[in-house]
C-alpha cells in the first residue's frame, strides 16, 4: 500500500486530496498546524476507508516545522510514494500595505517550503523508480499581482523544472493552478468573496480529480476547468501591461477588503 503526505491537509484542496487518497486505498501522512484537527481528520478517514493515517504537526512557516516534515520525508523504511505540497495562505493588503515579515512568512512557505520538502522526498523517489510530487500553485501564477502571485510563479517554474530534469527516472513532479475555489482560504486572508462570479467557482473535490488524472498522464502542469484554461489562453495574448492593470483592477474588486 502507497503512502501520501499531504501540508495543509485539514481543509480545502489539501482536505480534498486525503479524501481521495483514503477512498483509493493509499495510507496518509497529514500535515498541518492543527493537532486537535489533524487527529479528528485521521480518526474519521482510518474509521471510513481503513487506511492508516499519521499526524504530523507542523508549522512550515518555521524552520523547526519544514525540518519535522523533512524528516519524515527521508525515512526509508516507511517512504512516501506522492507528496502534496498545498500548504499556502494569502495577505491582506497591497504591496507596502502588507509587514515584511508577512510577506517573508509566505515566501518561507510558498517557496521554501516546497523547494525543501520536494528536495527531501525525490532522492528516494528516483532510487525506487517512481513517485510523484504535485506542487499546488494557482493560476496567479500568470499574472502580475504581488508576492502571492509571485510565489506561486515560482512554484510553477520551479516544478516543470524539476520535472525536465527528473524526466525517465519514474519520478512525476506537477504544478496545480486552479482558480477561485471554495476553501477557507479567502476567509482567512480577509478577503471579500461576494462579488465573485458564481461560474469563477471551483469545488475542491473536482479539482483534485483534475488533478490526479493530469499527474497520471504525465503533465507537469494541471490548470483544472476548461473555464480558466481559456482565461490562462487569453493571458498569453495580452500585453503584460495589459495583464498587470487587470490584475490590479481584479484584486481591488475581488481582493482583501
Amino acid at each position: 500500500m502507497t503512502t501520501a503526505l499531504i501540508t495543509g491537509a485539514t481543509a480545502g484542496i489539501g482536505a480534498a486530496f486525503a479524501r481521495r487518497l483514503a477512498a483509493g486505498g493509499h495510507n496518509l501522512v497529514l500535515v498541518a498546524r492543527d493537532a486537535e484537527r489533524l487527529q479528528r481528520q485521521a480518526t474519521e478517514l482510518h474509521d471510513r476507508h481503513g487506511i492508516e493515517a499519521e499526524v504530523l504537526r507542523a508549522d512550515l512557516a518555521e524552520d523547526q516545522g519544514i525540518a519535522a516534515v523533512e524528516a519524515r520525508l527521508g525515512e526509508r523504511t516507511h517512504p512516501v510514494d506522492l507528496l502534496v505540497n498545498n500548504a499556502g495562505f494569502g495577505n491582506k493588503g497591497r504591496y507596502l500595505e502588507v509587514s515584511m515579515a508577512d510577506e517573508l512568512r509566505m515566501l518561507k512557505v510558498h517557496c521554501e517550503a516546497v523547494l525543501r520538502l520536494t528536495s527531501a522526498v525525490t532522492p528516494g523517489m528516483r532510487e525506487r523508480g517512481r513517485g510523484g510530487v504535485v506542487n499546488v500553485a494557482s493560476v496567479a501564477a500568470f499574472v502580475p499581482r504581488g508576492t502571492y502571485g509571485a510565489s506561486k510563479a515560482w512554484v510553477v517554474q520551479f516544478t516543470q523544472g524539476a520535472a525536465r530534469d527528473l524526466a525517465g527516472s519514474g519520478v512525476r513532479l506537477m504544478a496545480l493552478c486552479p482558480g477561485f475555489v471554495r476553501t477557507e482560504f479567502h476567509e482567512r486572508a480577509g478577503m471579500g468573496t461576494e462579488s465573485v462570479p458564481g461560474w469563477m467557482w471551483l469545488d475542491a473535490d473536482k479539482v483534485v480529480a483534475a488533478a490526479m488524472e493530469d499527474l497520471t498522464k504525465g503533465k507537469s502542469l494541471s490548470v483544472p476547468d476548461p473555464r480558466y484554461k481559456a482565461l490562462m489562453g487569453l493571458t498569453k495574448l495580452a500585453p503584460r501591461s495589459a495583464l498587470g492593470t487587470i490584475s490590479s483592477r481584479t484584486g481591488r474588486r475581488f481582493g482583501p477588503k
